[in-house]
């Protein structure tokens, strides 16, 4: 129901504002929403689709984790960088390419400190802002020339991934470019274009930051000469991740479950749906085996945690 609801007002804020534009005051408001929705269908549809817990079935799974590309990413890009490395090596400077926003921000203490980022907990707003439009124009290009993501080498491409690549790049550039300036203006879908996009960026972007890089998550690094972390792998997730407004089911519903974020990450093909109950199991066990489990109450909690982190790693 939520993934019909999410698709259809989609279509319906893109084609009123495409072909029935409305006022400006209410066009620029149905940007930002559209920008929300689209984070939406990134959480709830495509997030739970490639981790294949959207569906039993694997083709409607499939076809869920599909969206992102007509969104303007690759799915394979995200299969590799997030569902591979971010949920192996989370939180691991070097390998943990979420974390990897340099030399704009510094998200670890490993990583090399520049003067501007001093005042990081100030401009991060802005960076945060322009993720979408990076990721669609420049990262997933950066990924695919290189080869590599971070220090990862890329899985390998076959035909038929490069086509869907190029194909699907080449139709949201129809999609989101080239249509609206052909019937609107450049100027009118300028404006539109940078607030759905900055809207849409800045969404996705602060919830999967408050999911890791707050002040109480650790980011452990691998001993030199054996090369392996300290702690087994479930322990390493839920010392690198913490949950926030788990009591919020407006947010829990809007974000697809990535508030709880850690049982996501013990369990990230078991549907989103279950999160509040699983989350009752895993506190227990953490309590019994003397683990800290991070929660924050409130999403404004974890802003502030995540604003008071980015002020220590500029400053520190």
């Amino acid at each position: 129901f939520k993934a019909v609801l999410l698709i259809t007002a989609f279509a319906f804020l893109y084609i009123h504002l495409v072909f029935f534009t409305p006022a400006t005051v209410w066009a620029i408001a149905e940007c930002v929403l559209l920008g929300g929705i689209v984070a939406a269908i990134g959480f709830n549809i495509m997030h739970d689709g490639a981790h294949g817990s959207f569906s039993k079935n694997k083709y409607i799974n499939m076809f869920a984790a599909f969206s992102l590309n007509v969104l303007g990413g690759s799915s394979f890009m995200w299969n590799v960088k997030h569902n591979i490395i971010h949920h192996a090596y989370t939180n691991v400077d070097g390998v943990d390419d979420d974390i990897d926003i340099q030399p704009w921000m510094r998200m670890s203490g490993t990583q090399k400190k520049y003067k501007l980022h001093k005042f990081q907990h100030f401009y991060f707003w802005v960076l945060y802002c322009l993720l979408y439009i990076l990721w669609i124009f420049v990262l997933d290009y950066q990924k695919y020339f290189k080869a590599k993501i971070g220090a990862m080498p890329l899985k390998k491409m076959t035909v038929k991934d490069h086509i869907v690549f190029w194909g699907f790049k080449l139709f949201n550039a129809f999609l989101f470019v080239g249509l609206p300036i052909a019937m609107l203006g450049f100027t009118s879908w300028l404006v539109g274009f940078l607030v759905f996009t900055s809207f849409a960026g800045l969404v996705l972007s602060l919830v999967f930051q408050l999911a890791h890089t707050v002040e109480h998550t650790s980011f452990p690094m691998p001993d030199v000469e054996s090369g392996r972390l300290d702690d087994e792998w479930a322990v390493h997730q839920i010392k690198t991740t913490a949950n926030f407004a788990t009591k919020n089911k407006l947010v829990s519903w809007l974000v697809g479950g990535l508030n709880f974020q850690i049982e996501h990450h013990l369990f990230p093909k078991i549907s989103h749906i279950h999160y509040p109950q699983i989350s009752k199991i895993i506190k227990e066990a953490c309590q019994e085996f003397g683990i800290e489990y991070i929660e924050y109450p409130k999403v404004r909690y974890a802003i502030a945690s995540h604003v008071s982190f980015l002020k220590e790693m500029g400053t520190k």
